[in-house]
This record gives C-alpha cells, structure tokens and sequence, in this order.
C-alpha cells in the first residue's frame, strides 16, 4: 500500500514539474533579463530533473526479507588503515575477531608500520602491508590498498570494514545467505552508522535518508552500490572484473600503439619517397601493423598478433642494416676520393667545405623509425610493467573506488543487495573542516567516474541502472543551481529585477501543486526519518560542489594532480573555524541579509511590489535557514558523550542497536 501511494505521489510530482517548467520556458521567462531569468529557469530545470530520477528511484523501492539460505564460504575480514591511531584500529580489529561466523580478520595497513604490525601479530591478527611490487607505481589509494591484499588471501568472500567501523559479531550471519540465495549476487551492502553524532547532528553524518529509502530504492533496479565500508564483496566477482578491467585495457592500448606504429611509418614511407627499395620496405611493415590491427578487432590472441608483428619488425630491421652496411662502405669509397689536405702539425686529415655539404646531405637511416615501433611494441607488455600487478580488480580510475567498482560488476551482470540493518558503528567527522574534506572527495570521486565512465553509455547496464548511477553524479551538480537560487531573490529585493514576468496567478497555480506534492512525496518515503539535516547541507555545500566539479574535471580532461586526503578517524578536532572554506556561505548570508533590509526599504518607499516583496522574502528566510547550519558546524566542538560510554552503550541508549 506504501509503495502505490509514493507511485501515485511519483507520477504527481513529475506532471505537475513538467507542466510547471514547460509554462516557465514558454510564457513566463522575462527575456528582457535574460541574465538572471535564463540561469534561473535552467536551475529550475536542473531540478525537475531531480525531482525525476527521485521518483524512478523510489518506484521500485525494496524491502529486502532476510535471506533464507544458511551462511556458507570462507570469509577474509579486511580492515583498511591508512594512518588512524593504532588503538582505534585495534578495537576495530578485536571486534571482527568476535564475529561468530568462522572467519579470517586482517589489517591492512597501507602506512606500513612497524608497531602496527606488532600490535596486530601480539593479538593473533593477519597484518598485510603493500609488497616491494608497489615502490615507484601507482599506489591508487585504497583501492590499491585492497587490490594488493586480494592477491596474499584466498577467502571466498571479503568483509570490508573502515579502521573505524565496528561490526557487529553478527554481520556475516545476517549476509552471508544473500549469496547462496542468488549465485549471482556480487555484493551486499549494510548502512553506515556513527556513534559519535549527537540528535542535532550538526555536521550532516547519519544520512539516514540514504542508508535506508535511496539505497532500498536504487536496490529495487539492482543497483545498490558499494559505500566502501560494511559491505561483503565475492571474490569471484572481483576477480573476474580485474581480469576483464585488464584484457580491455590491454586491447585499448594495443590499439593504439598500433595506430601509432602505423602513423610513424606512413610519415617514414613519405619521407623516403626517392628511395623506392627503403619506401617499399616502410609499405611492407605497414601493412604488417594494418594486418595486426585487424586481427585485434577480430579477437585474435593480442599475444600472438605481437609475437608475429614483432617477427616482421625484426626481420625488416635486419634487412635495413644490412642495406646500411652497404651504403657505409659505399660512403666510405666516396670520403677517400673526396679532395682532402693533411694538417702537417696536427697529423690529421681535413675535408674542406664542399665535402661536408655533400656529407650532411647524405640521408639518415631508416632504422630510426623501425626501432622505434619497435620500442613501442617493446612497452605493450601483458605483464603491464607501469602497475605493480597486471590484474586490478577494484576499480582504480577514482579516488572513490567504491561506487566505481559496483558499477563495473553491474555492467558484467552481476547484483547487489541492500541489507537494511545496522550490523557496524563508526566515527564520523567531529569538525567542519574534516568534514569538508570527505564531502569533498566524495564529491570528486563521483565526478571523476561520471566523466571517466558515464553509466549513460556503459555498455553492460540496464536502463534502470544506468539512471540509478547516473543521478548520483547528477546531484553532485546542484552546486550551481543552488548559486541562482541564493542569487534570484537577491537580485529582485536589491534591483527590483524579476526573473519572471510576473507574480501572477498563472505562476501560484503552477508553481504551488509542484512544491507541495514535492514535500509531501519527501515526507511519505522518509517515513519519520529526520531529513532537514540532509535538505540544509544540499544548498549549503555549493561552494564544495563547485569545487568538486571544476576540480574533477581539471583532473579527467586536463590531467591536473587530484590530492587524496584521508578522513581523520581520531578524536583530535581541527582548531578555529575553517573560514577559507565557508567564506562563500558566510557572505552569501551577509547579502542575503542585506537584500532582506533593501526590499523591505523598497516597499516603504512604495518603489517595490508587495506581492514579489513578499515572495522573495519567504524564499531568501528558506536561504537562510539553510546556510545558518554552517554557523551551527562552524561552532560545533565534537560529540561529548556519557563518560566511559562505548560504542553499544552509546547504541543501546538511542535505542537503535
């Protein structure tokens, strides 16, 4: 009955948006300010788009009963570390220990230190550090971190916890039986949970609207992702995307070193057109690399097409020597016949002027473009010598390996599962500038993927999917759209400019039914779920949204260095308020305050509309309460809870563990 009602709201909401933006584009856009009304309108459309891919998610919304089958397989538990305290790591570690299924618990330690390698050894712990493969390679973060310990285990399936994530002793009774359900369910995937938020939640931790209808809904078109943490992977899945991630990229690069040995040799064939033995000999290896190139696209083994290739390269090399050979001695026989004097002090010969031109004019050997086809075919190695391992099975193109590697294993036809109990307590961030950080990075990451890999065109994906993945990225672009809409208003109340046409009742009797419905919609899927914290950090976050997508895409396209920063673990809180980073929210505000003064100073003086005073006054209050969160986070000083309060007993007396 739940479902019907949010499909009925669903299908409302996106009528009325529809029937509400179509009236903005066709009657209402005030073109004679192009300047605010275009940006605004296109906001709007932004968000009905939003308002689309809200409601397909929640279409198929599911909750998932527990699985049937009994837990069976061998399970490897990994915990990630990077540089959090060694305490925080063990406690984590001590409790994955007590997890009742029969398991196997390792640290995975990518800062490699020796008293946490100690430690993890003093408590009967598998402790793995990167091996020697990785020095002066590419270390790709935690995914790297992952991939390295995939290859030293043997356990059917992963447990993945963060050094903070305590996991509860039941976890791997709860989730095992997905996978003996469904053979081919890849991945099941809990919520992510944390003790250390208070009820206000300042900071915007829980996401409870994600860790419960979002990810229920995007598991509805199979395609829950992977959060990084809490979540159990089988390793065959895994394994077998390394294996297609490296024959793909194999195939890629192949490619393209043919098509540049290809384009070095027509350069070459033109070069030496008065020289029709060399020429032909440059046609004939050419047609070798065109012949190699179609038998890549037809399947052919790329080791045999190399192999055979090579053969051709070295035989055609052979050839050319030999033919240097001959052109030496012959330039040899012409140097001795060349008027030459002897220097009598110094006892040397000396060629006069002329002999030189003649000697620089002589052509240089075409051995240089064989050898370097050859280096060329000499880099295209299937032992990929630039990685510290060939097979790489969590995805590496995005400081956010997580979603990035659910994606791929969606498009090779694999599931996921969304288990919607809290089986793991962690820590959030305690300050905003940590937090910042990590919304950061997640954002870029996404972005990253988006722009490396769009799910819109991913071969492999379902249509559902490809929406599902997409509208995540999707989100991470509100950050402009939130920039009009702080600006909208402020613009009519300080200059009287309106975006609109009018306020007229055309506009409140679309635009009202379209926002309402909206809200309610928001309401009935949340369910009781406190969601303001969610709604507030959505507009107040723009200038990290921003950020994201400027840097992101200077990273992809332009190949700037994109910086990983670990999200700090411990209980040690940044000092002051991080105004570099909240400057842009803070003076957003001050104007915001400013416009609020000026219109009201308008209407007094009878130069401003009552009616659009009134309206923009309402939406710059909503603009307001928005950002006024990132006051509540700039003097937040961290989670103070009961003394000698753990983990559960911080749990049990939410009342939610």
């Amino acid at each position: 009955m739940r479902l019907l009602v949010i499909r009925i709201l669903a299908t409302l909401a996106v009528l009325l948006g529809v029937n509400y933006v179509a009236w903005r584009w066709l009657e209402s856009v005030n073109w004679s300010a192009w300047w605010i009304a275009v940006p605004l309108i296109i906001a709007e459309t932004y968000s009905l788009i939003d308002t689309v891919i809200f409601a397909a998610t929640m279409w198929r919304a599911k909750e998932r009963p527990r699985p049937t089958a009994r837990p069976q397989g061998t399970v490897d538990v990994f915990i990630t570390t990077y540089n959090e305290p060694i305490e925080l790591v063990m406690a984590t570690a001590e409790a994955a220990k007590r997890i009742t299924y029969p398991h196997k618990t390792w640290i995975l330690d990518d800062g490699a230190r020796p008293e946490m390698a100690r430690a993890a050894r003093a408590s009967g712990i598998g402790y793995i550090e990167r091996t020697a493969d990785w020095e002066g390679k590419p270390r790709h973060a935690k995914a790297g971190n992952l991939n390295n310990a995939l290859f030293q285990t043997d356990g059917e399936f992963l447990l993945i916890l963060d050094a903070d994530q305590v996991p509860d002793p039941r976890i791997l009774d709860r989730t095992l039986g997905y996978f003996a359900d469904e053979p081919q369910v890849a991945l099941v995937q809990t919520p992510q949970w944390f003790v250390n938020v208070d009820e206000a939640d300042p900071l915007g931790s829980q996401a409870p609207l994600f860790y419960g209808p979002i990810q229920q809904g995007k598991d509805g078109w199979n395609a829950a992702f992977f959060c990084g943490s809490n979540a159990v992977l089988r390793r065959d899945a895994l394994m077998q995307l390394g294996i297609v991630g490296y024959v793909r990229d194999l195939e890629a690069s192949t490619r393209r070193t043919l098509k540049a040995a290809e384009s070095l040799l027509a350069r070459e064939s033109q070069r030496r057109a008065s020289q029709p033995q060399l020429r032909a000999e440059m046609a004939s290896l050419r047609a070798e690399v065109a012949r190699a190139r179609r038998e890549v696209d037809a399947g052919e083994p790329i080791a045999e097409v190399t192999y055979r290739l090579r053969s051709a390269i070295d035989a055609a090399s052979s050839r050319l020597v030999a033919g240097d050979v001959d052109r030496i001695h012959a330039d040899l026989a012409a140097i001795q016949a060349l008027p030459v004097e002897r220097d009598a002090e110094l006892g040397v010969v000396v060629i006069d002027d002329e002999a030189l031109a003649r000697l620089a004019a002589t052509e240089l050997s075409p051995l240089g473009a064989v050898d370097a086809v050859a280096a060329l075919l000499d880099a295209l190695r299937v032992d990929r010598p630039d990685e510290a391992q060939p097979i790489q099975p969590l995805a590496t193109i995005s400081v956010t390996e997580d979603m990035a590697t659910a994606m791929q294993l969606h498009a090779l036809g694999w599931r996921s599962v969304y288990h919607h109990e809290i089986l793991a307590h962690g820590l959030a961030p305690e300050d905003l500038g940590t937090m910042l950080q990590q919304r950061l990075r997640w954002a870029q990451g996404t972005l990253q993927v988006m722009l490396r890999d769009n799910p819109l065109v991913k071969r492999g994906l379902s249509a559902g999917q490809r929406l599902m993945y997409f509208g995540t990225m999707w989100s991470y672009l509100s950050g402009f759209a939130a920039l009009v809409y702080l600006a909208a208003p402020m613009v009519y109340l300080m200059l009287g400019i309106l975006p609109v046409t009018a306020w007229s009742v055309d506009f409140f009797v679309r635009f009202l039914p379209y926002f309402l419905v909206n809200q309610v919609l928001f309401v009935v899927v949340a369910r009781g779920i406190r969601t303001w914290r969610g709604q507030q950090y959505s507009l107040a976050l723009f200038p990290v949204w921003i950020k994201a997508c400027v840097t992101a895409f200077a990273n992809v396209v332009l190949k700037a260095p994109l910086d990983f920063v670990v999200t700090r673990k411990d209980k040690v809180r940044e000092g002051g308020v991080p105004w570099r980073e909240i400057w842009p929210q803070v003076t957003a505000m001050v104007l915001l305050v400013a416009a609020l003064v000026i219109g009201a100073g308008r209407v007094i003086v009878g130069t401003g509309d009552g009616t659009g005073t009134l309206v923009n006054t309402a939406w710059v209050a909503y603009d307001l309460l928005a950002l006024s969160i990132i006051v509540q986070a700039a003097r937040y000083r961290g989670f103070v809870g009961a003394p000698g309060m753990d983990a559960g007993a911080a749990e049990r007396e939410k009342g939610i563990a």
